[in-house]
């Protein structure tokens, strides 16, 4: 999916075939409108090959990202959601009322700019950027890299914010021990229905800005219906940033979940 989608690197391709495959011999890109009768092998099974290579590296990263964060006794939580989703707004919130109790640090992905590691920072947070250039999500790689930059204090919770995308993210495993998906009340009710992979990954899902909701036509019962349909069990929150409501149930919860860590 993320190969297809080109996030992925190494799918643009400029080749050359041999004159003994073509009667002819040329090494420009070209993009195959011409006629022709033999197979090509970098179709559906050459994207099927790299993304279960790029998998699998991913894989073997993420599982030493996981084995450095539990040494140490650190939380690890991987926040997806969509841009806009409210997913910096609750880590603000959270180190407010958390900081002095422990210690937090966040590692920002965004395609570009610095803008939502200041605003951490500026909540008394610990957090390094990390710009994906044209990726849309972060990959277990970017966060060993990470990590090293951050130093998270031991017995510590880091927060994983990665690229704001429903689909992608999904896929990548960061050596993360929690997952968490924050959806908005003006995103629509049917998102967990229409992007499932990504709540089926989830542990927990944050419905964010319910303070919009006497504004709005969303209904919260059917949303966290089609939720559990994907994920049975998945533990939900309901917060607003704005007015603080949920924040100290959900800042509860990691309190307890960093004690398990």
């Amino acid at each position: 999916m993320c190969a297809i989608c080109g996030c992925g690197s190494g799918l643009d391709h400029d080749h050359s075939h041999g004159a003994s495959e073509h009667g002819h011999h040329h090494d420009h890109a070209h993009s195959h409108d011409h006629g022709h009768d033999h197979a090509h092998d970098h179709g559906t099974s050459r994207i099927a090959r790299f993304e279960l290579d790029l998998l699998a590296k991913n894989d073997r990263l993420a599982a030493r990202n996981r084995r450095w964060l539990e040494d140490r006794g650190i939380l690890g939580l991987n926040v997806m959601g969509s841009p806009g989703a409210g997913k910096t707004a609750l880590l603000e919130q959270t180190a407010a009322r958390l900081r002095t109790r422990i210690p937090l640090s966040v590692l920002e992905g965004d395609q570009a700019t610095e803008a939502d590691a200041i605003r951490i920072r500026a909540a008394g947070c610990k957090a390094v950027q990390i710009n994906t250039g044209a990726g849309c999500h972060l990959d277990a790689d970017m966060v060993e890299i990470g990590l090293r930059r951050l130093e998270p204090e031991p017995r510590s919770i880091l927060f994983l914010e990665n690229v704001g995308n429903l689909v992608c993210p999904a896929l990548f495993d960061l050596g993360e021990a929690r997952r968490l998906v924050v959806l908005s009340v003006t995103e629509g009710e049917d998102k967990p229905l229409k992007y499932p992979h990504v709540f089926r990954s989830a542990d927990v899902l944050v419905l964010s800005k319910v303070d919009l909701l006497p504004h709005l036509r969303f209904d919260v019962d059917r949303c966290l219906d089609n939720a559990r349909q994907v994920k049975p069990g998945l533990r939900t929150f309901r917060i607003s940033a704005t007015t603080g409501e949920g924040v100290d149930e959900w800042c509860e919860w990691l309190v307890h979940e960093r004690g398990r860590s």
